[in-house]
């Protein structure tokens, strides 16, 4: 597997474009992803009881549809909270998506997201007149693929995309991506938005079960502010046209490409934390020597979703006693006087904790190690040989700038 330049269009017979069709002020707001032959897909999705229209419509895609063919995306409103409108609105999407794609595409192979503001209606003129627009200048360049990632964006401060091809049995096959997100980041099964392309050949049933497993160590892993939203939504479009062998998990090829799957999922969610809303550094938390995989991420989430470790970090202060606390109330089992915890980052690694025994410690090291932009934390808990790892933000003062005045 190697990273090469793209992102949604590096995979072969995916187009894609954004443009900015007036939601937003002066930005583009509006991206079609379409695939030149039907696609099997897999989709994950918020588990929030609140979910915005276009999640309910993509899940009846992802439940009944046999094959999809393209995505329609807006950002500016999340169409959410916003009754049986919403929902007549997101069927609106779809049906005037499928008839700008052309090429005899229907209205259910159309998935819908929308991101943004919640509990305001569409404005479906600007809509209809942004999706023509949109769907007339559809390209399969990198440039067409940063377009769409760029209209997909909020409160983002950059766009986020990657690529990377592998060999399968002597055929190339891509895998390309891109990402929204910032804030309002704590999921549980998906993450904000993230749309994944692939010509490889695999079955819509292979494709989910393997969906289903990523976000596990990727999505679910990242926390920016404690908050799931109404919209999150994970989609994979795999179009075959690579021609290589039918992928199952029997393959000789499978661990190959489900490496680079992984990998492509994985560096989305790490781009969506390191882009936190008013964020300035980026906390990997790695927790071992736990009972199982599962007790490891259960207790590395808890560390970076606690407000108290954020705010610690971002005022580059050594509160180790913070993050034993977010573990003791993470639910999780583990003895407290077996716990081993250090910092470290590029200007080097501090122990302060062994074995459940504070570690008197040099504070101006301390210091010098959490003032750098990218801080580990390395945890061993000494209970077996479970491990786990979350990646997370500190909170600032500029979060709360951002979300105190989104709406207007």
């Amino acid at each position: 597997m190697k990273t090469i330049e793209g992102g949604i269009t590096a995979a072969k017979g995916f187009l894609a474009n954004g443009i900015a069709c007036g939601i937003k002020k002066r930005k583009k707001d509006m991206a079609l992803v379409l695939s030149q032959k039907d696609c099997s897909f897999a989709g994950a999705f918020t588990t929030n009881l609140v979910k915005a229209a276009p999640v309910l419509w993509d899940q009846a895609l992802v439940k009944d549809s046999a094959s999809v063919r393209g995505i329609v995306i807006n950002s500016g409103n999340a169409n959410a909270c916003t009754g049986n409108q919403g929902l007549e609105d997101a069927s609106a999407m779809a049906t005037l998506a499928a008839k700008a794609f052309g090429q005899e595409v229907q209205a259910n192979q159309v998935f819908v997201c929308s991101t943004g503001v919640i509990g305001v209606p569409l404005p479906m003129e600007i809509l209809g007149k942004g999706i023509d627009l949109c769907a007339k200048n559809l390209g399969g360049s990198r440039e067409a693929g940063s377009l769409a990632a760029e209209a997909i964006c909020t409160t983002d401060t950059f766009s986020k995309e990657i690529a990377v091809e592998v060999e399968l049995d002597g055929t190339m096959v891509h895998i390309g991506g891109m990402a929204k997100g910032s804030g309002m980041i704590h999921p549980n099964m998906a993450t904000m938005l993230s749309f994944i392309t692939t010509d490889a050949v695999i079955e819509k049933e292979v494709l989910q079960k393997l969906l289903g497993t990523t976000v596990i160590d990727s999505y679910n892993m990242i926390s920016v502010d404690g908050d799931t939203s109404t919209n999150d939504t994970v989609l994979v479009l795999a179009n075959g046209m690579s021609q290589c062998g039918t992928l199952t998990p029997d393959s000789s090829c499978w661990d190959a490409f489900k490496q680079a799957f992984e990998y492509v999922h994985t560096y989305l969610a790490k781009a969506i934390v390191r882009d936190g809303e008013g964020a300035g550094k980026f906390i990997e938390v790695h927790v071992g020597g736990a009972s199982d995989k599962k007790t490891a991420q259960i207790l590395a989430r808890s560390v970076v979703g606690s407000n108290l470790v954020k705010t610690a970090f971002f005022g580059s202060d050594a509160n180790w006693g913070r993050i034993l606390c977010a573990m003791g109330y993470s639910g999780a089992a583990f003895d407290p006087a077996c716990v081993t915890l250090s910092f470290s980052s590029v200007k080097g690694s501090l122990e302060v904790v062994s074995q459940g025994q504070p570690i008197v410690f040099d504070e101006h090291k301390a210091k010098e190690i959490l003032l750098e932009k990218e801080v580990q934390v390395e945890v061993s808990v000494g209970d077996g040989p479970g491990a786990g790892t979350a990646w997370g933000c500190d909170l600032s003062y500029e979060y709360v700038r951002i979300n105190g005045d989104y709406r207007s």
